[in-house]
């Protein structure tokens, strides 16, 4: 069975879902799911899981992002991007590249962000972007964020300068709102923003460099193996023969070197276990003086059990 994680650029206009339905269609499988929502207007990265990979996807989506993204000063939208309808304009003529560095330094850092009002975040059961469309006037609650670098390099006048693109790099924790950035910083220099484009270039460990677009993967569906894929996401623990029998059937082996410390594999946050052939094993956490399985992907138990007998037998 194909099992592996794909590294989707997303085309524009597509929604995260509609990948989604692609690659059940090219791998065969229903069981496909995806490592974090790209909105339709934004590309790049989509990581994509197939069958067991996508018990994967819920220690990608926590990991950190990266993004290319152009912001307008002197235009707001409803939807604080491209997509939305202007509701306001004021001249960035007077913005200068300075007051633009000192507004991107302030949204550095740890920092409580207000999501956009139309993103997917449940209030009382229900999409806020379904209540905006309502015609609901929705306000969501500030949330913490990391912005771990922001950097504009790049100051365009538009609309005969009325208006000023600035081209940024973010990286940035989970649950961050790029375009709720664009807002901030239109909103902190006075002439209101939103976000006209918008490309994730990393997941974690995965880059735009190992992504493939939707015409290629229908060609080739290049899949990125478990165990390369484990290996490149969290801490690595290499197991001797009787650690992977014993981790096969679920029990529990001794702690790994970092038991103890800051650096202990934890539910959250385990550590790949891998059999010496290669093959991931599980993923573990410390408990105490011992390692217990969290998830154990070894496919092979009837197999282990039969060698066992066998060798009872001889």
């Amino acid at each position: 069975m194909l099992s592996g994680l794909v590294i989707v650029d997303k085309p524009q206009g597509w929604t995260s879902h509609d990948v989604v339905g692609r690659m059940r269609r090219l791998a065969g499988t229903r069981k496909v799911g995806h490592a974090g929502t790209l909105d339709p207007m934004a590309t790049g990265v989509l990581v994509v899981g197939i069958n067991k990979a996508t018990r994967l996807l819920t220690y990608i989506v926590g990991t950190s992002k990266t993004y290319t993204a152009t912001i307008r000063l002197g235009e707001s939208t409803i939807t604080d991007d491209a997509e939305g309808d202007v509701t306001s304009t004021h001249s960035a003529a007077a913005v200068t590249e300075d007051a633009v560095r000192a507004g991107v330094a302030a949204l550095t850092g740890e920092i409580q962000q207000v999501p956009s009002s139309v993103s997917a975040i449940k209030v009382n059961g229900e999409r806020a972007y379904a209540r905006v469309r309502s015609g609901e006037e929705v306000t969501l609650a500030a949330r913490p964020v990391t912005i771990h670098r922001f950097e504009a390099h790049g100051l365009r006048p538009v609309r005969g300068g009325e208006a000023l693109d600035v081209d940024v790099t973010v990286e940035c924790s989970s649950g961050t709102y790029i375009r709720a950035l664009a807002r901030d910083l239109g909103s902190a220099l006075g002439v209101g923003g939103h976000l006209t484009a918008l490309r994730r270039t990393r997941v974690g460990p995965y880059s735009l460099d190992q992504a493939h677009t939707l015409e290629q993967l229908a060609e080739k569906l290049d899949v990125l193996e478990m165990s390369q894929a484990a290996r490149a996401l969290m801490p690595n623990r290499e197991l001797s023969d009787e650690e992977t029998t014993e981790i096969s059937f679920g029990r529990r082996i001794s702690a790994g070197r970092g038991a103890g410390t800051p650096d202990a594999a934890t539910a959250d946050k385990p550590a790949a276990a891998f059999a010496p052939d290669g093959t991931l094993v599980a993923l573990l956490a410390d408990s105490g003086s011992s390692a217990k399985p969290v998830l154990v992907f070894a496919p092979d138990n009837e197999k282990r059990t039969a060698t066992l007998e066998q060798q009872a037998d001889q």
